[in-house]
C-alpha cells in the first residue's frame, strides 16, 4: 500500500515571528489610519484620544493605553504577572513604529483609489500579524493580550469578549470625538470591515501557518 509524503514541517522561533509581527500591524494600523476611512476598533480609542488631547501622539497615547490594559489584567488576577511587563514592553515598541511609519506615511499619494487600496492592503496584513502573534509563545501586544486572558479570567468565550472588547473601544472613541470635537473623526467604513474581518482573515492565516509550521520560543517547553 502506497502512504502519502508527510508534509515537511519548519520549526520557527517566536520571537523571530513577534518582532515581524510587530512590525508589520504597526505598520498596517498606521496606513488605515492615513486612508482615512476609519481605523482599526482596537486603535479606534487611543486615535481618539490623540485627536481630542493633541499634546500628545497616536503612538504614545496607544502604550499608554496598553499599559492600562496590562495594570487592568493584574489587577483583575490580583497577582503580578512578570511576562505582562514584557508584553508592556512589546507594546510600547509598536506604539513608537506606529508614529515612525506614520511619519513618513504622508509621502504616498492620495486620492479615493489610493485611500481604498491603502486599506485595502492594511487588512490582510493586520490578519497575518495577528496570527503570527497567537502562535509566538510569547507574550503578546497589550491590546491583543488583553482580549485573550481576560476571555480567561471571568471565563467567557473568547469571541464574546473579543466583539464586547472592540465595541467598547469604539464607543469610547465615537464619545470622545462626536461628544467633544462634534464630529466621528476616525470612524468610519473601515473600522466596520476591520471589526468583521481581522478575526477571520487570522483565523484563515492561522490555518495556514498551522500546517507548516511549529513555533518554539525561549518560554515554551520544546527543547
Amino acid at each position: 500500500m502506497q502512504t502519502q509524503p508527510t508534509t515537511k514541517r519548519y520549526t520557527v522561533r517566536g520571537e523571530l515571528a513577534l518582532t515581524v509581527a510587530v512590525i508589520i500591524n504597526s505598520f498596517a494600523v498606521a496606513l488605515t489610519v492615513y486612508a482615512g476611512l476609519g481605523i482599526s476598533p482596537v486603535s479606534s480609542f487611543p486615535y481618539a484620544l490623540s485627536l481630542v488631547f493633541p499634546f500628545l501622539t497616536l503612538g504614545t497615547w496607544t502604550y499608554l493605553f496598553q499599559g492600562a490594559l496590562v495594570i487592568t489584567l493584574m489587577v483583575l488576577r490580583r497577582k503580578f504577572v512578570p511576562s505582562y511587563l514584557f508584553s508592556f514592553v512589546v507594546g510600547f515598541f509598536f506604539g513608537t513604529l506606529l508614529d515612525v511609519f506614520g511619519a513618513w506615511l504622508p509621502c504616498l499619494p492620495r486620492g479615493l483609489g489610493w485611500q481604498i487600496l491603502y486599506f485595502a492592503v492594511s487588512c490582510p496584513i493586520i490578519g497575518f500579524g495577528i496570527a503570527l502573534s497567537n502562535r509566538c509563545k510569547l507574550p503578546i501586544i497589550p491590546t491583543d493580550l488583553f482580549a485573550r486572558d481576560l476571555s480567561e479570567i471571568i471565563g467567557k468565550p473568547y469571541p464574546k469578549v473579543k466583539t464586547t472588547y472592540d465595541l467598547t473601544c469604539v464607543a469610547l472613541a465615537v464619545l470622545l470625538t462626536g461628544g467633544i470635537l462634534r464630529n466621528l473623526q476616525g470612524i468610519g467604513v473601515g473600522t466596520v470591515v476591520g471589526a468583521l474581518t481581522y478575526g477571520r482573515l487570522a483565523g484563515v492565516f492561522g490555518n495556514l501557518l498551522d500546517r507548516r509550521f511549529d513555533f518554539v520560543s525561549v518560554l515554551s517547553h520544546e527543547k
